[in-house]
C-alpha cells in the first residue's frame, strides 16, 4: 500500500514539472467561463472586479463587505467598492441583502452602519454628556456627519442605559441639570400671583441660567421649561389654570377675581364686561350668568332685574304725562344706546304701550308717547303751508336723471300723477305694528335722489343712519322704529320717480325749531333722535304735498317738451361742427406745442359753447322738473357760464348725471379735444338725448356752407388784423378740405404749411402779410408811457400798410373760391 502511494507521489509530482504543450491566453479563458455558463456547467453569478482579471461570486462579494463592516461599524459602499475591488452597481445592490439579512445593521445616506457602532457612539457622548450637564444635538450631528433626526433615533432608545440624561427640545441634559431648572421652574409658578404668559417667565429664567453659567451655558429652548411645568402642575406642587398652554392663572387670582366681581355687582346692581376683561376674564356673559342666574344679560353690561324695575317705572310716568323719555338718561353711564334699547324691550310699561300702539321707541333708546309725537306733526303740517317749491325755500329736491321720461309725458298729465304717486310709495324707514295673527307695515319714505339745497346752492351729502334697532325678547309685540342704513337709501332713491320732497335736515331743522325740549336738553345728535323722528314724520308730510305737486307737474309738462326739443335742435347743429373742427386737427398731429394750442383753442370756444348749452338747458329741465319757477327770460340762445357755475350746475344734477357731468367740466379743462368728446357723448346719452354722426355726406355739405360763410366774411371784413385768421381758414378749406379754428399763436405754423400747397407769389403774399400783422400787433402791446405818442405814429403807418396789402390778400383766395 505505500509503495502504491509512493508511486502516485512521483506521478503528481512528474505531472506538475511537466510543460503543456497548449497555453490558454486570457481571452480563451473568458470565453471557455462564457461556453461552460452556456452549457449550464456553471449554474451561478459570477461579477466581474474592476480589474477585469478575476471573477468573484455575488456570496463572496457579501462575505467580504459583511467582515468589512464587522471589522470598522460604519463603512460607505464608495470604500466598500475600493476595497473589494467591485463595481459600485454591484456593492449597492448587495448593501439591501447584506441589510436586510442582519438586523443590526442600517442603511443610511449611502453608509452602512451597525448597531455596535451606535452603541459606542452613545458611550463617547454620555462621557460627554457628564463632563458638560447639557449637549446640543445639532452640534453632536455635526460631529458624526448625519442629521438630527437620525441622532434622536438612536439616541432616545438608549436613554436611562447607554446615555443617563433626558432629551428635550433638541438638548440632552444630565438628571442632575433637570432637577435644578425643574427646581427654579417650581420657585417661579409659585411667586406668580396675577395672570401671566409664561413665554415671558421661560425668558427671564433663559437670561438667569445664562447669566449662572456664563458662555460656556447652552441656550435652553422654551418647550424645557414647559414640559417642565406642566409636570409640575400634574403633580399638584402649583395650584391654578393653564389656557392655551402658555396663559397661566394662579388659584390666589382666580379667588380675589371673583369676589371683586361680587362686591361691585352687589352695590351697583349691573357691572360691564369691559371691567370683566379688565379682570382677565375672557368670556364675561358665561361667568356671569353661572354666578348670578337670576341676572340678564345685555349687550354690554349685565343687569340685576331691580334696574329694569327703577326703568319701568319712569317710562311708565313719561307716557302717562303724554311726554318722552330717553332711557339712557336714567341709566348709568356704561350702558349704551343698544343696551338701553335691550333693557327697554324688557319693561313691562314699554311693552303694553307698545301693544296698544300708544308708545313709539325711536334712537334705540327714546320712547315717545303717540300724542307727543301727533303733536309735532301737527304743528309741522302747519309748517307746510309755508314750504314754497322755489329756490328760496331751501328744499332738498329729488329727481330721476332720464329727462326724456318727462318730455315723453308730453300732455299726459295723468301718466305724470300715476308715476309721482307711485315713486311715493316707499323710503328709508319702517314703522312695523303686529297685534294678534295681523301684521301691517306702514309707508314710508326714503331720501331725495340727488339733493341739494336750493337756498344757498351748496351740494347735500347724505350721511348714513344709525344701524337697525336690536329687537329684545318678544318682538311680535313691540312697534319699533328702524333707522336703515347708507346701502338701504340708495335702493330707495333709485325708485323715487319725478318726486320733490323735503329733505331730512329740513325736517329736522323745523323739530328743533318746534321742539326746543330737544335743544335744551343737548338733544342735538341727528343721529340719535332727530333723524329718526324725521324719517317717521317724512313719509306723512310728502303725502301731504302730492295734491299741490300734481298741478305742478302738469302744469310744466308742455314747457319741457318744447326745451328738450329746442335744446335737440341746437345740439344737432353745434356737434356736427365740432366734429367738423376735431377733424382739422389731426393735420398737426405731428407738431405737438402747436397740437396742444389748437385742442385748447377749440376747448375754450366751440367746446365751451356747446357745454355751456347743454349745461344750461339741463340746469332749467331739473328746476321745471322740480317745480321750481324759471323765467322764460332766462332760456336764451346764447349762454356763456363761468368754470365755478359750469361745477355748481354739475352738482345740483341727480345721480349719476351729477357725475358724467362733473367729468365733462373737467375734460373741458384738459388738453384733448377727443376726451372732452367722449365725455359729452356719455352725458348726453344719459340725459336721454341724441347725438349725430358726422358722415362724409354731412361733412361736404358742412364744409361748402363754411367756406361760403368765410368768404362772405373775407369779403366784407375791414380790420386787417382779424383779416388774416379767417384768410387762412379759407385757405386750409380750399387745399386740406378741413375748417381750421386756429388762434394767433398758431396762424405762423398754420402759414408754414401752406408752403407747399400755394405757389411762390401766394405764398410770399400771405407771409407778407402775416409779417407786417404780427410786427403791428407787437407795437400795439409795446405802446407805454412817454412813448405812447412815437408809438401811435409808427401804428398808424404799419396799420396803413396792412390795409394797402389787405385786397392782394383777399384776392388771393377770393379768385380761388369764384374758380
Amino acid at each position: 500500500m505505500d509503495d502504491e502511494l509512493l508511486e502516485l507521489q512521483r506521478q503528481f509530482e512528474s505531472a506538475q514539472q511537466a510543460k503543456s504543450s497548449i497555453r490558454l491566453s486570457e481571452r480563451n479563458v473568458v470565453e471557455l467561463v462564457q461556453k461552460l455558463q452556456e452549457l449550464h456547467i456553471i449554474d451561478f453569478d459570477l461579477l466581474h472586479t474592476v480589474s477585469g482579471k478575476e471573477y468573484i461570486t455575488p456570496e463572496q462579494l457579501r462575505h467580504e463587505m459583511v467582515v468589512e463592516i464587522k471589522k470598522l461599524g460604519r463603512v460607505s459602499l464608495i470604500d466598500l467598492a475600493d476595497t473589494t475591488g467591485v463595481d459600485l452597481y454591484y456593492v449597492e445592490s448587495q448593501a439591501q441583502h447584506v441589510v436586510s439579512d442582519d438586523p443590526g445593521l442600517m442603511l443610511f445616506q449611502g453608509e452602512i452602519i451597525s448597531q455596535s457602532y451606535w452603541d459606542s457612539m452613545a458611550e463617547e457622548i454620555n462621557d460627554r454628556l457628564q463632563e458638560c450637564s447639557q449637549i446640543a444635538l445639532a452640534e453632536i450631528a455635526t460631529q458624526l456627519n448625519v442629521g438630527s433626526e437620525m441622532v434622536t433615533s438612536v439616541l432616545e432608545p438608549r436613554l436611562g442605559t447607554l446615555v443617563k440624561g433626558r432629551l428635550e427640545g433638541g438638548q440632552l441634559y444630565t438628571p442632575a441639570y433637570v432637577a435644578r431648572v425643574s427646581a427654579m421652574v417650581r420657585g417661579s409658578a409659585r411667586g406668580i400671583t396675577v395672570p401671566t404668559n409664561l413665554s415671558s417667565l421661560w425668558s427671564s429664567l433663559q437670561q438667569q441660567l445664562h447669566e449662572m453659567d456664563g458662555a460656556s451655558g447652552v441656550a435652553i429652548d422654551g418647550s424645557f421649561f414647559q414640559s417642565l411645568f406642566n409636570g409640575i402642575v400634574k403633580e399638584g406642587e402649583v395650584l391654578g389654570s393653564l389656557r392655551a398652554g402658555v396663559h397661566w392663572t394662579p388659584n390666589v387670582f382666580a379667588i380675589a377675581q371673583k369676589e371683586c366681581v361680587d362686591s361691585f355687582f352687589s352695590q351697583n346692581s349691573f357691572i360691564s364686561y369691559e371691567n370683566l376683561h379688565k379682570l382677565g376674564i375672557s368670556q364675561p356673559v358665561q361667568f356671569l350668568q353661572s354666578r348670578y342666574p337670576e341676572g340678564m344679560p345685555l349687550v354690554s353690561v349685565f343687569v340685576h332685574p331691580s334696574m329694569i324695575e327703577m326703568l319701568d317705572a319712569a317710562t311708565e310716568d313719561a307716557l302717562e304725562r303724554g311726554s318722552w323719555i330717553d332711557s339712557l338718561s336714567v341709566l348709568p353711564a356704561s350702558f349704551g344706546p343698544q343696551d338701553a334699547f335691550k333693557i327697554m324691550s324688557l319693561c313691562p310699561s314699554v311693552q303694553l304701550a307698545l301693544k296698544s300702539n300708544k308708545a313709539l321707541i325711536f334712537g334705540e333708546s327714546y320712547v315717545f308717547s303717540n300724542g307727543f309725537v301727533k303733536v309735532v306733526y301737527d304743528r309741522m303740517e302747519k309748517e307746510l303751508e309755508h314750504f314754497s317749491v322755489s329756490r328760496s325755500s331751501g328744499i332738498i329736491l329729488s329727481d330721476d336723471s332720464k329727462f326724456v321720461n318727462a318730455a315723453k309725458v308730453g300732455h299726459d298729465s295723468n301718466r305724470s300723477i300715476e308715476s309721482f304717486d307711485t315713486g311715493s310709495e316707499t323710503g328709508n324707514s319702517k314703522q312695523v305694528i303686529e297685534k294678534g295673527p295681523k301684521k301691517r307695515k306702514g309707508k314710508s319714505s326714503g331720501n331725495a335722489g340727488a339733493p341739494e339745497s336750493v337756498s344757498d346752492n351748496q351740494e347735500y351729502v347724505p350721511t348714513k343712519s344709525k344701524k337697525n334697532q336690536r329687537k329684545g325678547k318678544d318682538t311680535s309685540s313691540l312697534q319699533v322704529l328702524d333707522s336703515k342704513t347708507g346701502a338701504k337709501k340708495e335702493s330707495v332713491r333709485a325708485k323715487e320717480d319725478n318726486l320733490c320732497i323735503p329733505s331730512e335736515e329740513w325736517v329736522m331743522q323745523k323739530i328743533l325749531m318746534l321742539v326746543p325740549d330737544f335743544e335744551e336738553q343737548g338733544v342735538d345728535d341727528p343721529e340719535t333722535i332727530l333723524r329718526p323722528l324725521a324719517n317717521h314724520l317724512r313719509p306723512m308730510l310728502i303725502n301731504s304735498l302730492k295734491a299741490r305737486r300734481k298741478a305742478v307737474f302738469t302744469e310744466n309738462a308742455d314747457r319741457i317738451k318744447h326745451l328738450l326739443d329746442n335744446l335737440q335742435r341746437k345740439l344737432d347743429e353745434s356737434f356736427l361742427n365740432m366734429q367738423l373742427y376735431e377733424r382739422a386737427l389731426d393735420l398737426f398731429e405731428d407738431d405737438q406745442s402747436t397740437s396742444v394750442i389748437l385742442h385748447r383753442h377749440l376747448l375754450r370756444t366751440a367746446a365751451a359753447s356747446i357745454l355751456d348749452t347743454l349745461l344750461h338747458n339741463l340746469d332749467i329741465h331739473n328746476k321745471l322738473k322740480n317745480g321750481i319757477e324759471v323765467e322764460e327770460a332766462q332760456n336764451s340762445e346764447s349762454v356763456s357760464l363761468s368754470p365755478g357755475e359750469r361745477t355748481a350746475i354739475a352738482k345740483s344734477f341727480p345721480g349719476s348725471l351729477s357725475n358724467k357731468a362733473l367729468a365733462v367740466v373737467d375734460a373741458l379743462e384738459g388738453k384733448r379735444v377727443e376726451t372732452f368728446m367722449d365725455a359729452f357723448r356719455e352725458i348726453v346719452e344719459e340725459s336721454g338725448l341724441l347725438l349725430k354722426k358726422l358722415d362724409k355726406k354731412l361733412e361736404r355739405t358742412l364744409l361748402h356752407s363754411y367756406r361760403k360763410d368765410l368768404t362772405s366774411q373775407v369779403s366784407a371784413e375791414t380790420d386787417p388784423v382779424s383779416l388774416l385768421a379767417k384768410v387762412v381758414s379759407l385757405l386750409y378749406i380750399q387745399v386740406h378740405h378741413k375748417a381750421l379754428q386756429a388762434p394767433g399763436r398758431a396762424i405762423s405754423v398754420a402759414v408754414s404749411r401752406l408752403k407747399d400747397k400755394l405757389d411762390d407769389s401766394a405764398y410770399k403774399i400771405l407771409t407778407d402779410y402775416q409779417t407786417a400783422t404780427v410786427t403791428l400787433l407787437a407795437l400795439i402791446s409795446a405802446a407805454t408811457g412817454d412813448e405812447e405818442d412815437c408809438s401811435s405814429d409808427r401804428i398808424l403807418t404799419k396799420r396803413e400798410l396792412l390795409e394797402n396789402q389787405m385786397p392782394a390778400l383777399k384776392g388771393l383766395v377770393l379768385s380761388a373760391s369764384q374758380s
